[in-house]
């Protein structure tokens, strides 16, 4: 597929871009649009502390690692509600993460960013495609991150691809920490993630959940600022899949491999229940 790149001044506002998510409530298509987007996007000091400290990562000089998918959300966003998208955002389940920190994230005052979608493909309960987000300085491409989204009700020619499941034994509990019943509007408050499942339990219950649920890159980010220690300041991969939903409240408990170059973890609850399973490498 030839990328066709729109460039953008800035990105439209985000209650424009929620309009549009409500007015698309049903699959429009079968094949994802060529466009992709790129815009040049300056950091928010203000919206960086406040990150910082509802992910619980230190002042070290570097963004988190998490934080570029903070400054693209609205070009995501913006991406997804586009009228050529074939798949209504609302409803789409967010299935695997991965960030490559390719070198350090330090001294920067802006980023520009490209967002596409791509590598639509046949899963047991619909279909899936990747969300691609990358950013680049005036050297060349520094992070990048893809996110697996599940759409419900497509079907597409083929066979669904396995789930190959790698639950490593003998990680050991590293912390825990305890997601209390606002956490899913104080984070949409810092990231722009207002989506009804992370608000309250009466609008989580109109998708069919019995209570909001904490958003899956919130305890990402949480997960990688308590593994601070294990990782490099560049030259890694972080992988995640997420399994079953943080209702809210509840108490997590976040298990890993000693530091080193590679290594595993794992986000459990209470009652047998796994909320996340990942790991890290160098590239």
């Amino acid at each position: 597929m030839t990328r066709q790149w729109q460039d953008l001044h800035s990105p439209a506002s985000r209650a424009s871009l929620y309009l549009r998510a409500l007015s698309k409530r049903k699959i429009s298509g079968n094949k994802l649009p060529a466009k992709g987007l790129r815009c040049y996007l300056r950091v928010d000091h203000d919206n960086l502390i406040a990150y910082r400290k509802l992910c619980h990562f230190t002042d070290d000089g570097r963004l988190p690692a998490t934080y570029p998918h903070i400054m693209a959300f609205n070009l995501q966003l913006q991406l997804l509600t586009a009228p050529e998208f074939p798949f209504p955002l609302l409803g789409l389940v967010h299935l695997h993460n991965s960030i490559q920190v390719l070198r350090p994230l330090g001294g920067i005052d802006g980023l520009g960013f490209t967002v596409f979608a791509e590598n639509l493909q046949p899963h047991a309960k619909g279909a899936t495609f990747d969300m691609v987000t990358e950013a680049q300085d005036g050297l060349g491409l520094l992070w990048r991150e893809s996110s697996r989204m599940l759409v419900r009700g497509l079907r597409l020619e083929g066979t669904p691809g396995e789930q190959v499941d790698s639950d490593p034994d003998s990680l050991g509990e590293l912390t825990r920490w305890y997601a209390d019943s606002d956490i899913g509007r104080r984070y949409a408050g810092v990231c722009g993630d207002y989506n009804p499942i992370h608000l309250s339990a009466p609008s989580a219950r109109l998708f069919g959940f019995p209570r909001a649920i904490a958003h899956g890159m919130w305890s990402k980010a949480m997960a990688m600022a308590a593994l601070r220690s294990h990782l490099p300041a560049s030259g890694y991969a972080f992988e995640v899949d997420f399994r079953k939903p943080v209702r809210l409240p509840a108490e997590v408990i976040l298990s890993a491999s000693e530091a080193g170059a590679s290594g595993h973890l794992r986000l459990d609850g209470h009652g047998d229940l796994l909320h996340m399973l990942g790991h890290w490498r160098s590239l």
